[in-house]
Formats: structure tokens, sequence, C-alpha cells
């Protein structure tokens, strides 16, 4: 069970193939039209729509810990409330690269605008797993 991006990084490198990460850094978002109480929610932290803001791909080695991740991700000036992340298996012991993740990494964020988030690792803004229901 992976609880946080350190069990993340220790399973991502204890897997048989080379493996490349996919990060996609989301901000929670109230929609336009909504409701009073979908406002209300919102207001304590519960609801709202996750827009990719940031997406990024690394490999183990290139992003060891959270607080450098985040720290590189603040420097873009994107405020973010969640990151999803993946992992993509290489083939002879080589990580895909990152022209091989583009395509895998589109597939992300157009499955996360769409609401489809159960194939992804989301962690709060400390590296902590966290539940989205």
């Amino acid at each position: 069970m992976i609880s946080s991006y350190s069990d993340l990084i220790h399973a991502s490198r204890s897997q048989q193939e080379a493996q490349r990460l996919l990060f996609v850094f989301c901000r929670a978002e109230l929609p336009d039209d909504a409701s009073p109480e979908e406002k209300a929610a919102f207001e304590r932290g519960e609801g709202g729509a996750l827009t990719p803001v940031i997406c990024v791909d690394k490999t183990p080695e290139e992003a060891p810990d959270f607080s450098a991740l985040a720290d590189e991700s603040h420097a873009t000036g994107q405020a973010w409330d969640v990151v999803f992340v993946a992992a993509m298996s290489g083939r002879g012991g080589v990580a895909p690269g990152t022209d091989e993740a583009r395509q895998p990494m589109t597939m992300m964020v157009e499955s996360i605008r769409l609401g489809h988030i159960s194939n992804y690792l989301p962690l709060n803004t400390s590296g902590e797993a966290i539940a989205l229901g």
C-alpha cells in the first residue's frame, strides 16, 4: 500500500523495469455555475473541479524526494492542491524517455479533466496519499 511519495519512490525503484513517473498538478476550482450548496461545500474544502495546471515527467532518480518536486512546481508560479502520479515501465532496464511519455501524459491530463482519476495516485501538497471521492 502506497501512502506517501517516499513509498511511491521506494516501490518504483523495486520494479523489475526502470520507471518514468508522470505528474499532473491540479488546482481545485469552483465552477462558475456552482449552486449555493456547492459553494458552501467548496469553502469547507470539499467538492469543486480539479483543473490540471502543471505536468511533468521524471525518473525516480530525478525526483527522489517530494520537497524538491514541490519546490520545482512552486517555481512555476502555479498554485496547486493535488498532484496525480502514474508510472510507466521501461524495457531492457531503460526507463521510457520524455518523448515516450508525451502521449500517455496527454491522455492522463484528459482523463483527469473528465474526472476519471481512479488509475492515478493522488497526493496532497505534503506528499501524502489522499482519498478523493
